[in-house]
């Protein structure tokens, strides 16, 4: 088993733990957080063992799991790389560009892995249109959430538009052309909702919207490509595939969802609904990083993945700006 400890217990530490515990591939040493008084709330109910200090918990595990604020976030994954230590990092990776590229550089020298927690890539409604999405021409991704002063501490850029950044750098292998974005603070001191469209050198153009002072969750990507659109649900898990294909001209019954296109050639509308799993996306992307470790592969979301995400998103921010 590969032995991992996490550094931070707040709300999605919490979870992290929860979910080491019950892998059979991981072995949950134990955690680190600062507060005291998480320790001892954590300690009243749970049997996970409390370290008392960073460099503990990194000399006896081989994952460092970085769940902390974004802020602290370089300092512990310095500390771990220069112990030889995998690190596995939320998003997002750093506070700044430079310390995300920083620590590529550094994983790379002491030829340590890393991953970046971007679970979306692991949600088992994306994981399951994937098959389906093949050079997309126009992308449209809402993510609207709750107000929740947890995570203010960056732009909702950082907080939320994030995911989707990562998940479009991922499926366009083309180069940015330009960015054009706006932004507006209502609550915090950094933007709380933002629009930004991106145009791609391959002509693809994604446009993203992201808010935190929403009335519901929203979490819906749609990629249009040639002769189909797939719309994706990331939080109710669903994926609906509407596909075109040409129909023989010979055949002259009459097909459901048929049409005749202006050049006259005959199409037919069908739907695709592939199986979802019922998977759990936090458990899923930390056991990929154990097994990336065990097989010596590149994780789905590595470090430069990471970075280039960073990149993105304060090129959007300076937009804003």
């Amino acid at each position: 088993m590969i032995k991992i400890g996490v550094f931070g217990a707040g709300h999605l530490g919490k979870v992290h733990l929860k979910v080491a515990e019950a892998s059979k591939i991981l072995d949950l040493v134990g955690y680190y957080d600062p507060n005291p008084e998480i320790v001892k709330k954590i300690t009243s109910e749970e049997n996970y063992v409390a370290f008392s200090s960073l460099e503990e918990l990194i000399s006896a595990v081989d994952i460092v799991d970085i769940v902390t604020p974004t802020l602290s976030h370089f300092e512990i994954a310095q500390k771990a790389i220069n112990a030889n230590k995998n690190i596995f990092i939320e998003k997002p990776m750093s506070n700044t560009v430079k310390e995300a590229n920083d620590l590529v550089k550094m994983a790379e020298k002491k030829s340590v892995l890393g991953q970046v927690g971007h679970v979306e890539r692991f949600n088992p409604a994306f994981q399951a249109a994937l098959p389906w999405i093949n050079s997309p021409m126009f992308i449209e991704t809402h993510r609207l959430a709750e107000f929740n002063p947890r995570g203010t501490d960056v732009s909702v850029v950082l907080d939320l538009m994030i995911h989707d950044i990562d998940i479009v750098l991922s499926l366009v292998k083309s180069k940015i052309k330009k960015i054009d974005a706006s932004g507006v603070s209502v609550i915090s001191e950094t933007p709380d909702i933002c629009n930004a469209r991106i145009e791609f050198v391959n002509g693809c153009v994604a446009n993203f919207t992201a808010s935190r002072i929403s009335l519901k969750k929203m979490r819906k990507s749609r990629f249009f490509q040639k002769n189909a659109y797939i719309a994706l649900n990331f939080l109710a898990r669903e994926v609906e595939i509407v596909k075109i294909k040409d129909v023989n001209p010979d055949i002259n019954e009459d097909l459901p969802l048929f049409f005749t296109n202006a050049e006259g050639h005959k199409k037919q509308i069908y739907f695709e609904n592939p199986n979802i799993e019922n998977t759990n996306p936090i458990k899923d992307e930390l056991e990929h990083f154990a097994n990336c470790i065990i097989r010596n592969l590149t994780p789905k979301v590595s470090l430069k993945d990471g970075a280039k995400a960073m990149q993105v998103a304060h090129q959007i921010i300076s937009k804003i700006d």
